[in-house]
């Protein structure tokens, strides 16, 4: 049986997950909690020791990270990814740029940044403001420096299996999870509820390679899907990525599934002092008594996006200085 990891403070109580299973009748079969954090942790004890390697040899790897406007929220994402690139010891460059900013003045930065051989990363946040053509600013990127993975060639380098691209980040991270709370990917059916570019898409081609971290029978659903509980509950893993608060219910899995839950939705709470809540894609409660594994909100995938933007940006130092050679090769 799985140990009980809880994050703390949360709100994910091991009484709460006791009481879940208890009504589910499953008082000797709690679920495993899939700490995000501790990965994460686990994941930049890594990074110190190749970043260590890396400044022996004289490189130190460098993201630069723009924010165009005032966004709260991106704010307070660039915020955090600055904060743990100078724990890491990475040379970091924020940059932010007010929301008036034109597409010319936006792609002279990129373009400063493709130039700059003190920088391996750079990462444009999104969403930038409306007049602001995002596809065009990530062509413009220097594919070698698209740490986020969005970039055409790299696009093109997942579909191909080819291991000197970079994987966006969060579809990355949902894969070192899986792999990391010793869950079988190889062989497995994974059904991806979502199909965007960020992660329903990358995430179904990257679970799908020939290696040992992939394998997988991949199917991808969305909100067009005909009989999309009867496809989900054929999962031996779900992956809810489809944007809407606690949208996978009970129903949609099979007993002992697996649930990973990538979405984040704010929903209106007047017993909490913001005022809001926040919750994935999946209702936590039900379905918690049915999964054999699942990822809370917050606290699951969401620590594990940055994680593996600083990943990214080690291995694009290594490839830098390698004269641009692939990462090893991760078997078949």
């Amino acid at each position: 049986m799985f140990a009980l990891r809880v994050p703390q403070g949360r709100g994910y109580s091991k009484a709460r997950l006791r009481g879940a299973c208890s009504l589910a009748g499953l008082s000797l079969a709690m679920p495993k909690l899939i700490d995000g954090r501790a990965v994460a942790e686990k994941v930049y004890a890594d990074l110190h020791r190749d970043i260590a390697e890396l400044k022996a040899k004289g490189l130190t790897p460098g993201l630069a990270v723009v924010l165009v406007g005032n966004d709260p929220a991106s704010r307070a994402y660039v915020r955090s990814k600055d904060k743990m690139c100078r724990e890491l010891g990475l040379h970091s460059v924020k940059l932010e740029l007010p929301a008036s900013t034109t597409q010319t003045e936006l792609l002279a930065r990129v373009e400063e940044f493709n130039r700059d051989s003190t920088i391996h990363g750079i990462l444009v946040q999104s969403p930038p403001p409306e007049h602001i053509d995002e596809a065009a600013i990530v062509r413009a990127l220097d594919p070698r420096k698209d740490v986020d993975g969005f970039h055409p060639e790299n696009v093109a380098k997942l579909v191909l299996e080819d291991a000197s691209g970079f994987v966006p980040c969060t579809p990355l991270g949902v894969q070192r999870l899986l792999l990391e709370s010793d869950i079988e990917v190889n062989g497995a059916h994974v059904v991806v509820l979502g199909r965007s570019m960020i992660v329903g898409k990358p995430l179904a081609l990257l679970l799908m390679q020939k290696n040992k971290n992939g394998n997988a029978t991949v199917t991808v659903v969305h909100s067009r899907s005909r009989n999309l509980a009867q496809i989900t509950r054929s999962a031996d893993i779900v992956v809810a990525a489809i944007g809407r608060a606690e949208f996978l219910k009970a129903d949609h899995i099979r007993e002992g599934a697996v649930v990973i839950d990538v979405g984040i939705n704010r929903v209106e709470d007047a017993a909490s002092e913001r005022g809001y809540r926040l919750v994935g894609d999946v209702a936590f409660d039900e379905v918690s008594k049915k999964a054999r594994a699942i990822t809370p909100v917050p606290g699951g995938v969401g620590p594990m996006t940055i994680a593996m933007l600083m990943a990214n940006t080690a291995k694009a130092a290594r490839q830098f200085g390698r004269g641009g050679s692939p990462e090893p090769p991760t078997g078949d």
